[in-house]
């Protein structure tokens, strides 16, 4: 950034975010006359500019480049005055042609000496690889077994005490009934398996119906999960006459783990006496899994076993200014650590592509992520849609107006290290330090993707407030104003809204977060997503969404 956000006279106003950018950020809401500094200059402003929106800093004319982070995040459709708010009335999306900031080879790591030595406390697996959290996974091959999953699902909460919606139960039965109806509740159990962070769900819409790639994909994905470092084991239910057979789940779980140490359960509908015995043989390797699970307790392992995927969702104007950046401040660290990142959502890396090609740490990689980037974007156009299309009203309404501004703030989730592999979606990570995922901008979907990737702790960056969890890697949520983080309160786990305050550095606030990675990782904090059951999973059937 070309200015701190406060300044020896306190706190700025508005704020320019790179030296070459030809608008400032409002930090709060500026009255129409508001005299504004910029650079030694002053601006007065023509209208009211709400916060997070932006400003012109001089005259535009139409087809004029709309510059935000150092790079071209728009174009003007009609003459915008100084001091004017850029809307979706005069700005469309662009991204020409900008020199890139970053080169290869010139990175700087960042000084992690506060780390050296520190460890987390995992779950150690056969193949090397370490687990932030220990569950067993319930996975159907196709949708016709969501119903038994959900059987499954109720009874086995019920069989261990540990209804996620228990309280929420309780006030239902009091709201219809009285305060009478909760008088013979169960009280609380003592945990039957104490090493378990517990059993895990899984329903999709896909497995038939679909083309012979959808029912390979998703097998790839439900193997990422089979064979990630959080889960101990899995139960699969198939039909059995649907196109994601089993034997290709079996062959992408063998291609992804070769010794096969974890026990994986393979039930078929079709094959069993009747839905009782298939719900009675469920429920047996289920309870078996969990003894055996419960036999692996927590020990140290280094930073280095540690994956953060990074995904932003309900962003708004303050997220490429304060979450985003500081959480590639936290991966940052992590890979100076020997760790690794994985920055998803490429409709949200459009107008920055050319600052990750150079910060590819060689042409192999730099290819890889061109072609898939044009392939993406290739499919989208031949169903009539396009990268623009990304932002939401929400999106727009607090300040990001362009897919080209929202990626600029984006893509300061990955940091500033180099990229060491780009992966399709499916594909598992095999590089460590930074790995870019090719995946839609769709908050689910994405970080679906990340933990089939491997990701074992993921950092979620919100301006708006998302609930978003995952069902086997803990989901930490980072707001990026102190607003957000005390009215959503139960789904924020850390506030970025000092750094917009000026109260706070982004290097201060990253050591901060990156030690609650660390007790998250152990065990020793608990992410509100998974107080909540916020276990989402939606498979991307490889067309577009964005």
């Amino acid at each position: 950034m070309s200015e701190t956000i406060a300044s020896d006279s306190g706190q700025l106003d508005s704020l320019r975010v790179h030296a070459a950018d030809n608008v400032r950020v409002a930090l709060k809401d500026l009255p129409a006359g508001t005299r504004v500094e910029d650079h030694g200059r002053q601006l007065q402003l023509a209208e009211p500019i709400r916060h997070k929106h932006k400003f012109s800093l001089q005259d535009l004319a139409p087809d004029d480049a709309v510059i935000m982070y150092g790079v071209t995040v728009g174009r003007a459709t009609r003459p915008i005055p100084a001091g004017t708010a850029i809307t979706v009335d005069n700005t469309e999306h662009s991204t020409a042609t900008t020199m890139p900031q970053a080169k290869r080879g010139e990175w700087h790591a960042p000084d992690v000496s506060a780390f050296a030595g520190v460890t987390f406390d995992g779950y150690h697996r056969p193949n090397g690889k370490v687990g932030t959290a220990n569950v067993w996974l319930v996975v159907p091959l196709v949708f016709c077994e969501n119903r038994n999953i959900e059987v499954l699902r109720q009874c086995v909460a019920d069989a261990l005490g540990e209804d996620p919606y228990r309280d929420y139960k309780r006030m239902a039965r009091t709201l219809l009934l009285g305060e009478s109806a909760t008088k013979q509740d169960t009280p609380d159990r003592e945990r039957l398996f104490p090493n378990v962070d517990g059993v895990r769900f899984l329903t999709h819409t896909l497995g038939c119906g679909g083309t012979d790639d959808d029912a390979l994909a998703l097998c790839q994905l439900l193997a990422g999960y089979i064979c990630h470092p959080n889960v101990a084991g899995a139960t699969v239910l198939s039909l059995g006459c649907q196109k994601a057979q089993i034997d290709m789940l079996k062959t992408a779980v063998a291609e992804r783990d070769p010794q096969g140490p974890r026990p994986v359960h393979y039930l078929e509908q079709q094959a069993s006496l009747s839905e009782e015995a298939l719900i009675r043989e469920a429920l047996t390797t289920i309870f078996d899994g969990l003894a055996e699970a419960n036999r692996i307790e927590r020990s140290p392992a280094p930073l280095s076993s540690l994956s953060l995927g990074v995904e932003c969702g309900g962003s708004d104007g303050f997220s490429g200014l304060s979450a985003n950046p500081l959480v590639g401040a936290v991966v940052d660290r992590l890979v100076a650590l020997g760790g690794s990142g994985i920055l998803s959502e490429f409709p949200e890396l459009c107008g920055v592509e050319h600052e990750l090609v150079a910060r590819c740490r060689d042409d192999r990689v730099a290819e890889r992520f061109r072609s898939l980037m044009e392939a993406y974007q290739q499919h989208a156009a031949r169903v009539g849609a396009d990268f623009s299309m990304n932002p939401s009203p929400g999106n727009i309404r607090d300040g990001l107006i362009t897919d080209a501004m929202k990626s600029a703030g984006a893509a300061k989730k990955g940091g500033d290290s180099p990229v060491v592999d780009v992966l399709d979606y499916t594909e598992p990570q095999t590089q460590a330090g930074l790995n870019l995922l090719c995946t839609p901008g769709n908050d689910v979907e994405s970080t679906t993707a990340l933990a089939g990737s491997g990701a074992n702790l993921i950092l979620f960056t919100t301006g708006l407030g998302t609930p978003t969890g995952n069902p086997i890697t803990p989901v930490l949520k980072i707001a990026s104003n102190s607003e957000l983080a005390t009215r959503m309160g139960d789904v924020i786990d850390f506030d970025a809204g000092p750094i917009i305050r000026g109260e706070a550095s982004i290097d201060a606030l990253a050591e901060r977060l990156l030690r609650l990675c660390i007790d998250t990782a152990s065990g020793r904090y608990r992410p509100h997503a998974v107080r909540l059951a916020q276990y989402d999973f939606i498979p991307w059937k490889r067309g577009v969404s964005l």
